[in-house]
């Protein structure tokens, strides 16, 4: 085929009126001469559509063609009809063809095509394919002045490649701002040095004088320092609008306001103001890009009225609105800008560039003069920056970065950008990839070369190629397609409601990529069935962008042809026609795109905490914004007055781990034995980008670390034996051990057996290192024990420790003994614990046979520890004379006599004694108290080893064992025990009784135990308690069998008698008659039988005396008791009469009457110790009648209490079966024999008395 000619200049119809035509030659001469030429002109100079003529005049593109770049693709679909249309020929294959464009899927060009405008996309595409652009022998790249991402790549590209194809024409055209710029980048090599020269061509466009007018919203006083007045942007908005509005406009078809602003909001706001102003013959349109399409017609069509137009940045550059001749700027724009801390793209507000401040003012001066109001004054315009940041320093690189690692071009830091982008973005580039497993390193993986030949962002990119693993293709294209186009549902801001009713048809429940399919499948429903025509209705009447819904179509069709480009299968689904799609499936595809764009809900802020530390919310428009799950991921975050997600869907935090597994952070904590696992497990914490997908799972920890984790087991288990195994070793390896390790417990000792690191070295080097769980080892062991049967077996000298000392276990004794008694003996060395130290431990059924003596004296092993604790714990006075006190205490222990039946104290004291001359007082000892593991603990415990109480004190154990005691006391005498006795029906009682009990020998004591209506044989576990029982019960017996001589009593009682009888504390005369006939019978019973009354013998002889005697006898005790009745009353009146003079005297007085005379105080006395009882009362009258005027009152109460505290602290030192003894019991008569002596010396004492012979007896009953 012969090489295209140059096309003659009258071939190509340039329009004369054009700027750039008037510079043809000059720029003829430029390109013919020159491998770059910047060409800068303002919009409206033909240079877009004239300079590719000129190339053709010039013969460019005879061989290869001349691309025409354009940043949009309407633009370019434009651009390459204006340029056909004025060469006359048609556009695309048909005809000559020389005229073609190529936008994203859809190409109108062929080998006869000599200019091919294109989307700058499509010329990144072909670079992949044809490195060094061979098809092109011409470039232009127009409208470089917008800095686009994809620009300034290729103009980056265009520089490393000019070196290598010198015979390349590339032209970059600008509006005049900073044309400069370009023309360094292509003069100059990376290191700055000029390599050609490179023109720049000015070529002015159609332009008339504007005014500028700065109106700012903030006065200012004349020094600058104070705000005199400020006014609100819609104010401000107003103001100027009235302002322009009493102009006159420049010309018929300049008559219209163009006001801008940053948003839609803002736009909203204005419109409603402005509305409320009702200015005559005029009409308020908003412009921006949400808007539905005729809404946005509305716009470039010109009607009889005034309009004033609200519109976005969109109308800085990109659209020219007819009508303009007035502009207001209010400076500020949402610029599209990379956040560095939440990975977003965001869109805040900004003060605009003086560059864009002066596109804009342009905006008013196409047609005829103009005027522009600016809201900020003159400073703040001179303040800002000359230029808006390119794309490439405020965008996400990951797109570009992909593309230059497919091309080769090495080091994005190297690239020769225009601008160089920040480094930081190019590492938040190179990770999003890294996030898409489309690197590895620097180099691209397969995925990572699918997606640089996918014509898609990578992040869609990336979602079909999983959703072709995952075999949901046919319903991710659809969704993919979706998110690549504007959103085709619309909201007229006049008709929201009525939009969203529609619209919500469409809503799933928990997916916004679901609703997206809803509205697909609904469309191709609705298209099957009706008309071109009818559709296009349809789509307005519900509210939907019928081009954009075209526009879906078309992107889906080709998204399918890519995909099968790749060997990705369109068709395959996750459902049949018809039916319900596998959303969880098609989500996790989706998810393999955004994984940094997945949140988990924030209970406390109310919102989502996202990757790296942001927070955003569910846009109100989502299906999801009432229901907030757990976990959503957003198909974009978009950072407006706050962070916003849009078009979401609710995931499992499962999908994000399986499908961010590349990427997802694993924090492994706290390794532990798991006895229940028989494995060593961890806590697993899993992050997608600072994310908590699972906060806390349980994990076999062999997996993360196999050494680490067989360690930990074998010193769990194996070494430390927190593990149930079955196998035989074990069993034998642990009975080994506690031979061992017993003596250690014993001794107090932690150093008699080896170290566990020495147990763990044994089962170390004869366990395989692949051994990690209980698991492994059964079998592995299973198979071992055949070939080696005792591999794992202790031996005793192998646990005992080389450098320990000798310790004898004649000095832990297993066995306490005590008389007949034998009672285990443990050993805990746990200080702290209650039982740390020895502990005996006494069977329930033999503890009233246990003494409390010897115990003190602890087992040898522990005594010589125990006299070093007491010596230290005396006085200081008398503790200095034994120092040091180890010396000291092993001298008198050696000197000591176990045997000698004296307290270990007693014992000491009397050695120390001998050995320095020093006596030590029984007071002396345990100033400080001796350490608890000195003190023998006492475990008391029915059959089968339940601990029924433990503690020091075995006379309190008594006490709490008192029910257990008798438990087995009543097992034991079952046969001999009988209840309901009414008469002496038994035979002999014996004292003492032996019998069996839980394989123990159980001692007892029998007694007539009184139970009011009846008497009952019981078996007592106390010798005292046994006595005073049995002689109540005898008492009973007998009163049951005799005839009380009520009738005599009663008629030998005077009136006054029967009166003073009245005054007991019993409550009635009966029951105080019962109270005397008791103490008669008692007293019948002492007189006539000897001993104890406990065979059928000496029961008859008893009943026959108190037969014979009970009548004389109760009106003896009567007499007796009358006059103490007649002293009690009399003491009372006292009492009332000294009322609250003498406290502390009336106080004492009161309580000894309480105790003295009281309900069965006639028994509890006897015959023979009432008239004593007489004198007490007695005594009582005469302290109170003296006690106001002695002097000694005080004193001798000191006294009185002191002895009353020391007998109330051996009662509670005392057993209950100790405290009713007879011996305790006098000395509670002796103490008021004592008081008599105090107060009322003159009555006399039946005894010699005083304060220290009484406080000597109460010692002489201590244990």
């Amino acid at each position: 085929m012969s090489t295209p000619a140059p096309i003659p200049a009258a071939d190509l119809n340039y329009p004369e009126h054009l700027p750039v035509v008037a510079r043809r030659e000059d720029l003829l001469a430029a390109l013919r001469d020159h491998q770059v030429v910047v060409i800068a002109g303002e919009t409206g100079s033909g240079k877009t559509t004239q300079l590719p003529k000129m190339c053709l005049e010039l013969g460019f593109g005879s061989h290869g063609q001349i691309g025409h770049t354009q940043p949009r693709r309407i633009a370019a679909r434009s651009v390459a009809e204006r340029i056909a249309e004025e060469l006359g020929e048609p556009l695309g294959p048909e005809g000559t063809g020389i005229i073609g464009f190529q936008v994203r899927f859809t190409d109108h060009s062929s080998d006869r095509t000599r200019v091919k405008v294109m989307t700058d996309g499509i010329l990144l595409g072909e670079m992949q394919r044809d490195r060094d652009l061979r098809r092109y022998d011409t470039i232009i790249i127009d409208e470089a002045h917008e800095r686009s991402l994809n620009i300034d790549f290729i103009l980056g590209y265009l520089k490393q490649l000019l070196p290598r194809r010198p015979d390349l024409k590339v032209i970059v055209t600008s509006a005049t701002i900073d044309p400069e710029r370009f023309q360094r980048h292509f003069a100059t090599d990376d290191h700055g040095h000029v390599v050609r020269d490179v023109p720049i061509i000015e070529v002015s466009g159609r332009t008339y004088p504007v005014e500028v007018r700065y109106r700012p919203l903030v006065d200012l006083s004349p020094d600058g320092k104070t705000v005199v007045a400020e006014r609100d942007q819609v104010a401000g908005v107003v103001d100027a609008v009235e302002e322009l509005w009493t102009e006159i406009p420049p010309g018929s078809d300049a008559t219209d306001i163009l006001c801008f602003f940053s948003g839609e909001r803002e736009i909203r706001d204005a419109a409603d103001a402005l509305t409320a102003l009702k200015l005559p013959g005029t009409e308020v349109l908003p412009l921006y890009a949400r808007l539905s399409a005729a809404e946005q017609h509305r716009v470039f069509r010109r009607s009889g009225q005034r309009r004033i137009i609200l519109a976005t940045n969109v109308a800085e550059t990109s659209l020219t609105v007819p009508g303009i001749g007035f502009v207001v700027d209010t400076g500020t724009a949402r610029i599209s800008r990379y956040s560095q801390r939440t990975k977003v793209q965001r869109l805040p507000i900004e003060p605009i560039s003086k560059a864009s401040a002066a596109q804009r003012t342009g905006r008013c001066g196409r047609v005829a003069e103009g005027i522009c109001i600016r809201l900020y004054s003159t400073e703040d315009f001179e303040a800002r920056p000359d230029f808006t940041e390119p794309e490439v320093q405020r965008t996400s690189l990951a797109s570009v970065i992909l593309q230059m690692t497919a091309l080769g071009l090495g080091d994005v830091a190297k690239f020769p950008f225009v601008d160089a982008p920040d480094p930081r973005q190019v590492a938040d580039g190179v990770r999003l990839l890294e996030e898409l497993g489309a690197l590895s390193g620097r180099r691209l993986t397969n995925v990572g070369r699918t997606l640089a030949r996918l014509p898609v962002d990578p992040r869609l990119g990336r979602m079909l190629i999983e959703a072709g693993k995952r075999g949901c293709t046919r319903e991710v294209l659809v969704i993919v397609a979706a998110l690549s186009i504007q959103d085709p549902r619309e909201r007229p801001v006049d008709k929201e409601a009525q939009a969203d009713q529609q619209h919500a048809r469409f809503k799933a429940k928990d997916s916004d990529f679901a609703t997206l399919h809803n509205l697909w499948r609904y469309l191709k429903d609705q298209q099957k069935a009706l008309s071109h025509s009818a559709f296009r209705r349809l789509c307005r009447a519900e509210y939907l962008h019928y081009l954009r819904v075209r526009e879906w179509q078309d992107l889906h069709q080709q998204l399918r042809q890519a995909c099968k480009s790749q060997r990705i299968d369109p068709d395959v689904g996750t459902a049949a026609h018809g039916h319900e799609a596998d959303w969880d499936t098609i989500h996790q595809a989706l998810l393999a795109g955004l994984l940094s764009h997945v949140g988990v809900r924030d209970e406390l802020k109310r919102d989502y905490a996202g990757a790296r530390g942001a927070h955003f919310a569910i846009s109100p428009g989502s299906a999801l914004f009432r229901s907030r799950p757990d976990f959503v991921v957003a198909a974009e975050l978009v950072e407006t007055s706050r962070l916003w997600a849009r078009t979401n869907a609710r995931i499992e935090p499962e999908w994000a781990e399986d499908v961010g597994r590349h990427v997802v952070k694993r924090t492994v904590s706290e390794p532990r034995w798991s006895k229940k696992q028989g494995a060593v497990v961890a806590s697993e914490r899993v992050t997608l980008y600072g994310v908590t997908l699972v906060a806390d799972r349980t994990i076999q920890y062999a997996r993360v670390n196999a050494q680490e984790a067989r360690e930990i087991f074998l010193r769990r288990a194996l070494v430390e034996g927190d593990w149930a195994p079955v196998h035989q070793f074990w069993k034998d390896n642990q009975r080994t051990l506690a031979r061992v390790t017993e003596l250690e417990e014993r001794a107090r000792r932690r150093d008699l057996t080896v170290h566990d690191d020495v147990i763990f070295e044994f089962f170390d080097a004869r366990i395989p290192a692949d051994v990690v769980s209980e698991r492994h080892f059964d079998r592995w062991w299973r198979g071992e024990r055949k070939r080696r049967p005792h591999l794992l077996d202790f031996t005793a000298d192998m646990l005992r420790s080389d450098t320990a000392p000798e310790v004898s276990a004649d000095d832990y004794p297993k066995v306490w003994r005590q008389g007949e008694l034998s009672l285990p003996v443990t050993y805990q060395f746990s200080p702290g614990a209650a039982a740390d130290g020895v502990t005996v431990h006494i069977p329930a059924a033999v503890l009233n046979q246990v003494e409390d003596t010897g115990f003190d004296w602890q087992v040898p092993g522990l005594r010589e520890e125990l006299a070093v604790a007491l010596i230290k714990s005396l006085p200081k006075v008398t503790r200095r004379h034994f120092v040091p006190a180890p010396n000291h205490a092993m001298a008198a222990l050696a000197d000591a006599d176990p045997g000698s039946g004296r307290s270990f104290t007693e014992e000491l004291a009397r050695v120390l004694f001998a050995r320095s001359g020093v006596r030590i007082d029984a007071g002396e000892w345990g100033t400080t108290p001796v350490p608890d593991h000195l003190r023998i603990t006492f475990s008391v415990e029915a059959p089968g080893g339940q601990v029924v109480a433990s503690g020091k004190d075995l006379s309190t154990l008594r006490e709490r064992s008192a029910g257990a005691v008798r438990s087995r006391m009543a097992a034991a005498g079952e046969r001999l025990e009988k209840r309901g006795l009414v008469d002496w029906t038994i035979g002999t009682v014996p004292e003492t009784f032996e019998g069996r009990s839980g394989g123990h020998t159980v001692q007892g004591f029998p007694a007539l135990v009184d139970e009011g209506s009846s008497v009952a044989l019981k078996v007592l576990a106390d010798s005292g308690s046994a006595e005073a029982a049995h002689r109540r019960g005898v008492r009973r017996l007998l009163i049951l069998n005799t005839s009380p001589p009520w009738k005599r009593v009663l008629a030998r009682l005077t009136n006054t008698q029967k009166v003073v009888l009245a005054t007991s504390p019993h409550g009635s005369v009966p029951a105080l008659l019962e109270d005397c006939l008791a103490a008669a019978v008692d007293a019948i019973v002492a007189e006539h039988v000897p001993g104890q009354v406990r065979t059928p013998e000496s029961y008859a002889a008893a009943l026959a005396a108190v037969r014979t005697h009970i009548a004389t006898r109760v009106l003896t005790v009567v007499d007796g008791v009358i006059p103490v009745l007649e002293a009690a009353t009399r003491v009372r009146h006292l009492l009332e009469a000294t009322g609250s003079r003498l406290p502390a005297t009336t106080a004492d007085v009161r309580a000894q009457l309480g105790s003295l005379v009281r309900p069965g105080f006639v028994a509890d006395t006897g015959e023979d110790r009432l008239r004593h009882l007489t004198r007490y009362l007695r005594a009582m009258e005469v302290r109170l009648e003296r006690a106001a005027r002695n002097p000694r009152e005080a004193q001798l109460q000191a006294t009185i209490d002191s002895v009353e505290t020391a007998y109330a602290d051996l009662l509670d030192t005392l057993p209950e079966p100790r405290r009713r003894s007879q011996a305790v019991l006098d000395l509670a008569w002796l103490i008021e024999e004592l008081r008599v002596s105090l107060f009322a010396q003159g009555l006399g004492t039946a005894e010699k008395v005083s304060d220290k012979r009484v406080l000597a007896a109460i010692a002489a009953q201590r244990p």
